[in-house]
C-alpha cells in the first residue's frame, strides 16, 4: 500500500450560496438575503472546522460550475480543493464523490453545510470508527443524516432512497444491512433546514445579520 493510500480525505457537499438558491425554507421567517446569509455563516464556519481538523486531505464539493468568487475565496482561505458535484440526485453526487477519492484515500468521511453543531472532536470520532467498521453516520435530529463516511464506493448505498424525508436515515440503515456492512453511529446532531430550528441557534443568526446590508434588512423589515 503507498502512502498516498493512507490518506484519509474529508468532503463537504455544498451549494453556491446565491440569493434564492439556498436555506429557501427559512425564506418566509427571514427572508430571502438572512436566509442566504445564515446558510453563507454556516458554511464558512464548516469550511473553518475542516481546516483545523487533521486530515490529510481536504475537499469541498459545490453543486454547479464557475461557483461566485467569495465562495472560491473562503475555500482558498482555508486550504480546501474544490470539486464540482455530478450526478442526477444527492445519493449520486455523494457516490460519485467516494467514488473519486477512495482509490487514493483508506477513508473517506463526507459531511454537509447544514449542521452548525460539527465539530473536529466528531469527525475525528468518524474517521477513528473506519478504523474499526465498513462505514459510520452522524444521524440527525430530522430523520436524516450530518455525516457519512465509507472505506469503499458503496454504490447500492445510495440508491432508492427519498433524499428530503424523514426517513433517510432510516432507509440507509436499512440499505447497509442489505449490503452486510459493518457501521457505527455517532451522537445525533441537530441541522439547521427549517424556520423551527432557527429557536435553537441564536447567535447563529445574529452572526448573519450582521452581514447583511442595511438596506436588504430594511426590505425585509417592510
Amino acid at each position: 500500500m503507498t502512502s498516498q493510500a493512507l490518506r484519509r480525505c474529508l468532503l463537504i457537499f455544498a451549494r453556491d450560496p446565491q440569493p434564492g438558491r439556498v436555506k429557501t425554507r427559512l425564506v418566509p421567517s427571514l427572508g430571502v438575503q438572512l436566509a442566504t446569509a445564515l446558510y453563507r455563516q454556516m458554511l464558512l464556519d464548516t469550511l473553518g472546522t475542516a481546516a483545523r481538523t487533521p486530515v490529510e486531505r481536504c475537499e469541498l464539493w459545490v453543486d454547479r460550475a464557475d461557483p461566485a468568487p467569495g465562495l472560491m475565496q473562503a475555500a482558498q482561505d482555508a486550504e480546501v480543493s474544490v470539486r464540482i458535484q455530478s450526478g442526477a440526485d444527492l445519493g449520486m453526487r455523494m457516490h460519485r464523490a467516494f467514488a473519486t477519492v477512495l482509490p487514493t484515500c483508506r477513508s473517506a468521511v463526507l459531511i454537509g453545510s447544514d449542521c452548525p453543531e460539527y465539530d473536529t472532536g466528531y469527525i475525528e470520532e468518524a474517521f477513528a470508527a473506519l478504523e474499526r467498521h465498513d462505514a459510520v453516520l452522524g444521524p440527525a435530529a430530522d430523520g436524516g443524516y450530518v455525516l457519512i463516511g465509507l472505506r469503499r464506493p458503496q454504490p447500492g448505498l445510495f440508491s432508492n432512497i427519498a433524499w428530503g424525508g424523514d426517513r433517510v436515515l432510516d432507509e440507509t440503515r436499512r440499505q447497509l444491512r442489505g449490503l452486510a456492512l459493518d457501521w457505527h453511529e455517532l451522537p445525533t446532531l441537530r441541522d439547521l433546514d427549517e424556520p423551527a430550528d432557527l429557536v435553537h441557534f441564536p447567535r447563529l443568526v445574529e452572526r448573519a445579520a450582521l452581514t447583511v446590508h442595511p438596506t436588504d434588512r430594511r426590505a425585509r423589515d417592510d
